[in-house]
């Protein structure tokens, strides 16, 4: 089922381990800059990205399948072609509840093999706002 509800944002956002498919080292970036607000917010980002060494000061993984941590979301900032593999990496794992796409990022054939599959997906929201709207301002 997809996540709509503020109630079921809310829900989401108190899972506190993020691996950031496609977190950006380049500050000003919002694939950089995102991630970092979080990481300020006490989530443990993972980053994802076989073009750095470390982002935000934790090694980057190649791959969501060499991800070695638990992980409760996957939070997706690269074009939407590239969802289905995401998503497959994601469902190769036991530990992921939750794939977050972020704004304009979209794949339904993916997105419903998740749903399928039970993970919850939210699609076109970002976790930043998100988070100062229902958790900072709290």
């Amino acid at each position: 089922m997809p996540v709509e509800t503020d109630a079921e944002v809310r829900e989401i956002l108190g899972k506190k381990t993020v691996a950031v498919v496609g977190c950006s080292s380049t500050p000003g970036k919002d694939a950089h800059e995102i991630p970092k607000y979080l990481q300020a917010q006490g989530y443990e980002i993972i980053p994802v990205n076989p073009n750095a060494d470390t982002v935000l000061g934790r090694s980057a993984y190649d791959s969501l399948s060499d991800v070695e941590e638990e992980i409760d979301i996957v939070d997706v900032f690269r074009p939407s072609a590239e969802v289905a593999g995401i998503v497959d990496e994601a469902l190769a794992r036991d530990d992921v509840e939750v794939i977050w796409l972020q704004l304009g990022i979209h794949d339904d054939e993916a997105v419903a093999r998740a749903e399928a599959a039970g993970l919850r997906v939210v699609q076109n929201r970002c976790m930043k706002p998100e988070h100062q709207r229902l958790i900072a301002s709290a």
